[in-house]
């Protein structure tokens, strides 16, 4: 077995915070090449990604990851976040979890596979942040240039106690509102020469609060509409404001898209504040890879590397597997998830090594 453990160490020791990249890029690079894997740089908007690819056969296998991490934060860490440190058996470091770890993992097992076979590589880094210059235009790329795998795994941290025993096969939607509403400034005391803008906004809040969108799917759970702040920027007592705002938040299942949501909220407004302002982003729509001879494959092959039996789930928040999903069928699967985005993030280094012994099963299970 080739040892993951350097790889993610030289990774970590790059602060790719996003959207820096620190020369993690043209580190993996240069590990891929010496692999056998022809690279393409890719720069979108001063993002740095990669596409890499080997073999001509049997089905393209895709691995897709990041090499940006978020910011270390403020709190105090017990090693250099980005020293890439091993004690006591831990590899602690920024990304060592979300997800340098399961990037060393799986080209230290793409090192060892057939080179015959078909493999390719989306490393991107601009997934912490706003996801525009990544994985969406690297996609597109690919597109034009006939190279969308027939089946991509995602390698985020998806266990949740033990490794092997959950993969993602889909992700919930989220849509961002923001809702405005102007009004006349007043005395408390006058209403009658005022326009008090919550009091025509909050019976529409109400019914979006009390509605319930769904009653959840066989693979996801109810959608849910979330109001995260009101705000009428008023330090008096007896003033009306002059105006309200108001954000909210929807994670949705399949049942609903951007369109229908949008259409959802313009009525609901409509009825109660037909004044209102309303805009709109969606960051993903919920996505869904039905169970079949690919999630078989990978499942499969997951329990008999680890002698866990995985669990298929659809939770969490987003990923670019929302974009993947688009082009191909697609599943996430990577280590335990326990420490990401925390102060002193780590993996075990026998899970990590243990992750590339399961990454190297899944590729051969793929093979012809």
């Amino acid at each position: 077995m080739i040892d993951p453990l350097p790889l993610a160490q030289a990774l970590l020791r790059c602060p790719s915070v996003t959207p820096k990249d620190a020369g993690a890029q043209a580190y993996l690079a240069a590990e891929l090449e010496a692999y056998g894997f022809s690279v393409t740089r890719l720069k979108f908007g001063g993002i740095e990604n990669l596409y890499a690819e080997r073999g001509s056969i049997g089905p393209r296998l895709c691995f897709a990851g990041h090499t940006d991490v978020v910011p270390p934060g403020n709190g105090a860490w017990r090693h250099d976040p980005f020293g890439g440190v091993v004690d006591n058996g831990v590899l602690y470091g920024r990304g060592a979890c979300d997800m340098k770890g399961a990037v060393a993992a799986f080209v230290a097992a793409a090192a060892q596979a057939d080179q015959r076979q078909r493999l390719s590589l989306l490393i991107t880094g601009d997934e912490e942040g706003d996801a525009v210059d990544g994985t969406v235009q690297v996609l597109a790329w690919m597109d034009t240039q006939g190279k969308i795998p027939d089946f991509c795994i995602v390698g985020e941290p998806t266990c949740k106690v033990k490794l092997g025993d959950t993969v993602k096969i889909g992700r919930r939607g989220s849509l961002n509102a923001d809702i405005s509403l102007q009004g006349r400034q007043g005395h408390a005391a006058y209403p009658q020469l005022a326009d008090n803008p919550i009091h025509k906004l909050l019976p529409a809040l109400a019914a979006l609060a009390a509605h319930r969108l769904d009653e959840g799917t066989p693979w996801f759970e109810p959608s849910s509409l979330q109001i995260t702040s009101v705000d009428v920027g008023n330090s008096a007592r007896n003033v009306i404001p002059p105006q309200i705002s108001a954000k909210l938040n929807i994670r949705f299942n399949d049942l609903h898209t951007e369109a229908s949501l949008s259409d959802f909220l313009t009525e609901i407004l409509a009825l109660y504040a037909p004044q209102a302002d309303l805009q709109i982003h969606c960051s993903g729509e919920a996505f869904l890879t039905e169970p079949g001879a690919a999630v078989e494959r990978l499942t499969t092959a997951i329990a008999a590397a680890s002698g866990v039996t995985p669990k298929l789930d659809t939770g969490g928040g987003t990923s670019d597997a929302r974009f993947i999903a688009r082009y191909c069928p697609v599943a996430e699967f990577g280590l335990v998830g326990v420490t990401m985005h925390q102060v002193d993030e780590c993996v075990p280094v026998a899970e990590l090594r243990r992750l590339s012994e399961i990454y190297l099963r899944v590729i051969e299970s793929f093979a012809a």
